[in-house]
C-alpha cells in the first residue's frame, strides 16, 4: 500500500506539472485565453480531443506531442494508481472483517472462559479489574486510559493459588480449536493474534507434558508461571481491543460482553 500511494503521488505530481506547463504554453504559444488553455491541456491529456481547438502554430503543435507523450501516460497512471489503491483498501475492509469475526469466535468459545481462569491465579486482578471494568457509555479516552493502565500492569501469578489441573483440561479439550484458529488464513496479517495463538499453544504444550503438578521443582513451577503469564498479558491486550472493536461496530455485541466480563466480578450474563 506505502509503493502504491507513492506512485500514485509521483503520477499526481507529474500530471499537474503537465497541466499548468501546456496551460501556460498555450497561452503564450496559440494566445489563447487561461480558460481555453486550461481546456486544450484537459482535452489533449484525457485524449478526449473534440477538436473545437487545434494548434495553429508549429511550436503549439511540438507542445501537444510533447503533452501527450508525457500527459496521457501520466494521466492513465493516476488512474490506474487510483482504481487499484481503492480495490486494495476494499479488499483490506473485507479481510479485516474476517479476521474480526474469527477473532469474536476465539473470544466466545476460549477467550474470555480462559480469561476467567488466568485472573484465579492473579493475586491482583482486582486492581486490574477496577481500570476494566467497563460500562456501556465508555468512550475513547476511557478505553485509552484503560490501555494505559495495563501496559504497566505485571500480570503476576501465583501458580500454586487455583486449580491447575483444570486449567490443563480446559487447555487440551480446546487444543484443536486454537490449532484451526492458527491455520486460519484471515489471521495471516494479524501478527499479535496470532502471537497470542502460539502464546496459548505452547502453554497448552507446557500443561501436557506434566503429569502431576503436585510433583515439580520451584525452578519448573517458575518457568510455568512466565508461561502463563506471556499468554495471559497478551490475551488481555487482545481482549481490550476486541471490546473497543465491539463497542465502535456492534453495541449488541458489545453488550454481551460487558455481562461476561472476566475482570467485572459483578458481571452477569442474565438481564436485570
Amino acid at each position: 500500500m506505502g509503493n502504491l500511494q507513492l506512485r500514485l503521488k509521483i503520477f499526481f505530481v507529474v500530471l499537474v506539472v503537465s497541466m499548468v506547463s501546456g496551460t501556460v504554453g498555450f497561452m503564450f504559444i496559440e494566445k489563447l485565453t487561461l480558460s481555453d488553455a486550461f481546456y486544450f491541456s484537459i482535452v489533449t491529456i484525457s485524449t478526449v480531443g473534440y477538436g473545437d481547438i487545434h494548434p495553429a502554430t508549429q511550436a503549439g503543435k511540438f507542445l501537444v506531442i510533447i503533452l501527450i507523450i508525457c500527459g496521457v501516460g501520466t494521466f492513465l497512471g493516476v488512474i490506474a494508481n487510483a482504481t487499484e489503491m481503492i480495490i486494495n483498501r476494499r479488499e483490506k475492509q473485507i479481510r479485516q472483517q474476517k479476521t474480526n469475526m474469527v477473532v469474536g469466535t476465539f473470544f466466545s468459545e476460549i477467550g474470555t472462559r480462559l480469561l476467567t481462569i488466568f485472573t484465579a491465579f492473579d493475586p491482583r486482578s482486582k486492581t486490574m479489574g477496577k481500570d476494566l471494568k467497563m460500562t456501556q457509555n465508555w468512550s475513547k479516552k476511557e478505553f485509552f486510559a484503560a490501555k494505559r493502565c495495563i501496559q504497566s500492569y505485571d500480570f503476576s501469578v501465583d501458580i500454586h493459588s487455583s486449580d491447575l489441573e483444570a486449567l490443563k483440561h480446559f487447555l487440551k479439550e480446546k487444543g484443536n480449536s486454537m490449532l484451526r484458529y492458527l491455520e486460519n488464513p484471515a489471521l495471516l496479517e494479524h501478527e499479535s493474534f496470532t502471537d497470542l495463538l502460539r502464546a496459548i499453544i505452547h502453554l497448552r504444550d507446557e500443561f501436557l507434558y506434566r503429569t502431576d503438578f503436585r510433583r515439580l521443582p520451584d525452578s519448573d513451577y517458575k518457568h510455568l508461571s512466565k508461561d502463563m503469564q506471556r499468554a495471559y498479558r497478551r490475551l488481555v491486550y487482545q481482549w481490550l481491543d476486541y471490546m473497543i472493536y465491539l463497542k465502535n461496530n456492534y453495541p449488541y455485541l458489545f453488550h454481551l460482553a460487558l455481562r461476561t466480563n472476566p475482570f467485572d466480578s459483578e458481571a452477569s450474563p442474565i438481564v436485570t
